[in-house]
């Protein structure tokens, strides 16, 4: 079917539909897509608290951002021959823990009395 078959105002209609749709179409996609761009929403979930003190490596290196095994490893190593932590602060000691990954992890850290 050619242009001609259709005729030119039946034609002119269905374009003008077709551009209906697309502009429906894209004011139910663009939202969702907007939304996406814009990250990740806040949410009001609870953080687990790990009680430095007393866990072990794995579960530090699994509960704890930007801590691996071999950080883990170091914190539990320092407790061990330093004794438990008293504050927060303390672990800027242990080497390969910084300012910045103290900061992320502050509300995640439980210091308890052993």
């Amino acid at each position: 079917m050619t242009d001609k078959d259709i005729g030119m105002k039946t034609l002119t209609d269905i374009r003008a539909l077709s551009l209906i749709t697309f502009c429906l179409l894209g004011t139910l996609l663009l939202p969702s897509l907007s939304t996406a761009a814009e990250g990740p929403q806040q949410t009001t979930e609870q953080v687990m608290q790990l009680d430095i003190n007393t866990a072990d490596a794995a579960t530090i290196a699994a509960a704890l951002t930007g801590i691996g095994p071999a950080k883990a490893k170091e914190i539990v190593a320092y407790r061990e021959m330093f004794g438990s932590f008293r504050a927060l602060e303390e672990l800027l000691a242990v080497p390969g823990i910084g300012a910045a990954t103290l900061e992320k992890n502050s509300g995640r850290i439980l210091i308890t009395d052993d």
